[in-house]
């Protein structure tokens, strides 16, 4: 049997046109939902009913505290040793200063300058101010570096002379490199420097202009970073 003529494919309907899709309404469906029981409180191990509970509350509470005491404890132990350190390197320049040699320098400087206080004795007032004071003794100090400043020739003064200011410089590069302890230094020294300084400082100042800028740097700077007043009283 023949099949029918003409065209048999099927022609597909004309698809409908989309209609356009409106945004989608914003929700919160998408998180989730906070639980209708209420957030429980941690319980706190000290004041639990549970011995063992306590036990391990108050056991790691020592632990900590012990911890920190121990570390407290090494913090002080190594600031005490490296202060005894300190200290131990001034009393061995304190030996020095005993020697034989660093004796006969201060006696030679003492003599000196003794002599020429007594010399100009008659030209300081009784109640003489802090700047003629130190006017008058950088004076002294200027004439003790000459040849007719003393009985003892110049050569061997000058010898004695930088003796001592070898010994005062290497003091204070002591301390000002945290060496040596101040506290012991400045009561050992502290006196003798700032007197040798209000003697020679002038002198020094002519040293320095003569092509020796450093020279007596390290005394100057010892002299005048004087101790806080409470350390003094």
């Amino acid at each position: 049997m023949k099949k029918p003529a003409g065209n048999t494919r099927q022609t597909a309907a004309p698809a409908k046109a989309l209609a356009p899709k409106s945004p989608l309404p914003e929700t919160t469906e998408g998180f989730p939902w906070p639980s209708s029981h209420e957030i429980k409180k941690e319980s706190n191990p000290f004041t639990d009913r549970d011995w063992r509970m306590l036990a391990y509350a108050w056991s790691g509470m020592a632990v900590r505290l012990a911890i920190i005491f121990t570390l407290m404890f090494s913090v002080y132990q190594f600031l005490a040793n490296q202060e005894q350190k300190r200290v131990e390197q001034t009393m061995s320049l304190v030996e020095l200063w005993e020697n034989k040699d660093y004796q006969q320098a201060q006696r030679a400087l003492k003599d000196r300058l003794t002599a020429l206080n007594a010399k100009y004795d008659n030209l300081l007032s009784a109640n003489p101010s802090p700047t003629e004071e130190q006017v008058f003794r950088q004076r002294i100090g200027i004439e003790a570096m000459t040849a007719a400043g003393g009985d003892m020739p110049l050569a061997d003064f000058s010898e004695n002379f930088d003796r001592i200011v070898y010994f005062l410089n290497r003091l204070s590069f002591c301390v000002d490199g945290d060496l040596c302890s101040r506290k012991v230094t400045d009561a050992y020294f502290r006196d003798y420097a700032v007197s040798f300084w209000s003697y020679f400082a002038g002198y020094v100042d002519k040293q320095r202009k003569a092509g020796s800028p450093a020279f007596a740097s390290a005394i100057e700077t010892y002299v005048r970073n004087a101790p806080p007043a409470d350390e003094v009283k």
